[in-house]
């Protein structure tokens, strides 16, 4: 691992394409590997991961970033905060809570030094008398998603919102992830589950687009009452502000989060699955509503996609069609997230080279594209190109069902 950043900085984020400060990741672990056939669907993952392959994938995927910002590590935050007692008992406590454990093995954690407790919280603690046939084989369960950085908590605007996960197996993410807002870059948190306990969001269907607009996806993540708690929140502090919502399908799961169809690539282009603007095959029937708060009072009106109802709002922006113009390449390229991309500053992106077909339609875009391999060797300079895709290979990390933008928390953007 490369020199840690434990030093804070500021949070503030109020765009999907200022020039990215600061971000925040974790590097796929041991959790990662203590998947079966049997609990990976309970996991959230259509399969098993061979982690060698991935780490290779990630280190190209973090190298580049690494290349162009200031990154944070889930992992060294959480280690030196895991230094403070009453966090330590109050993350320890609450995890086990969570996971059934009994305050026995809490008080065995807290014996740990913050290292090896930091560890165990991400990557579980074996049931000593587990006897090889039960499938539940750890008391505090891995955190096999912690990777996707993005779902669990959101920067938005100066705050940062904890979701409110859909998903038991993703739950007790948020507890680290509040620890590390609050104690560590001490900034305010909002969570919509404070407000209602059935309120959900996720990090992947929330794109802060502007100062006053927020892109929401309403799907199997995300839902209405969720949805509800933002508006009422900026109702009683702006005096003009708008969500356009775009309702997603509820499978297969590849439709699970709103930048899994439409991605910010800059000020004047993003990344779309063609059939959610057509509005055909699955999105046939799903809705695209533009929620305007003015002055305390909230609004509704339907627009025949995403891109119309941002063109209604005084966007310029033009469209490029994830897999490019065949519907059928279209479909597999969505399905290994061809449509996350992630943005580091106007024009400056990075996602998966396999999807060769979106790639191809990124250069025909005026898109450069780089190799991450040669960025992080330092053959090639990002800072030559005004706009540029860094293609980093993925085989096996789009089978944990997630791309560029899931895999990043930013922090930090300069204004757009």
């Amino acid at each position: 691992m490369n020199n840690k950043n434990i030093t804070p900085c500021t949070v503030n984020v109020a765009s999907e394409t200022g020039t990215l400060r600061a971000v925040l990741l974790h590097r796929p672990g041991v959790e990662i590997e203590r998947m079966t056939p049997l609990n990976a669907a309970h996991a959230l993952y259509s399969d098993i991961l061979n982690k060698p392959i991935v780490d290779n994938e990630y280190s190209n995927f973090c190298g580049v970033l690494e290349k162009w910002t200031n990154v944070y590590y889930v992992e060294d935050i959480l280690e030196e905060l895991l230094k403070d007692n009453e966090i330590r008992r109050h993350l320890v406590f609450e995890s086990c809570d969570m996971d059934d454990c009994d305050d026995g093995l809490a008080e065995q954690l807290m014996s740990l030094d913050a290292k090896q407790l930091a560890d165990i919280l991400v990557e579980g603690y074996q049931d000593p008398e587990w006897d090889g046939m039960d499938d539940d084989r750890y008391l505090l369960k891995p955190l096999y998603n912690l990777f996707f950085t993005r779902d669990a908590s959101s920067t938005v605007y100066n705050r940062v919102l904890i979701n409110s996960m859909s998903f038991e197996v993703r739950e007790r993410e948020t507890l680290i992830y509040e620890a590390i807002f609050k104690h560590f870059f001490k900034v305010e948190t909002l969570n919509a589950m404070a407000w209602d306990r059935d309120a959900r969001t996720e990090g992947g269907d929330v794109q802060i687009a502007s100062p006053d607009l927020l892109c929401i996806g309403q799907g199997i993540r995300t839902n209405t009452k969720g949805i509800k708690y933002l508006a009422q929140t900026f109702a009683q502090e702006r005096e003009r502000f708008n969500i356009l919502v775009q309702e997603l399908p509820k499978s297969p799961e590849s439709f699970i989060h709103l930048d899994m169809v439409f991605t910010f690539l800059g000020k004047h282009q993003c990344m779309v699955f063609e059939p959610m603007l057509k509005k055909t095959g699955l999105f046939a029937g799903k809705d695209t509503t533009l929620i305007t708060i003015e002055n305390g009072n909230i609004s509704y009106k339907k627009f025949p996609n995403i891109v119309k109802g941002l063109e209604n709002l005084g966007w310029d922006i033009e469209p490029v069609i994830g897999g490019g113009s065949d519907p059928w390449v279209q479909l597999r390229e969505q399905w290994h997230s061809g449509c996350n991309f992630f943005s580091m500053g106007d024009g400056k992106i990075i996602g998966y080279r396999r999807n060769t077909q979106t790639i191809e339609a990124l250069d025909k875009a005026g898109f450069a594209v780089l190799n991450a391999e040669d960025i992080v060797s330092g053959k090639v300079n990002m800072k030559d190109y005004e706009k540029f895709v860094a293609a980093f290979p993925g085989s096996e990390l789009p089978r944990a069902g997630g791309g560029a933008r899931c895999m990043t928390m930013p922090i930090l953007r300069d204004a757009q």
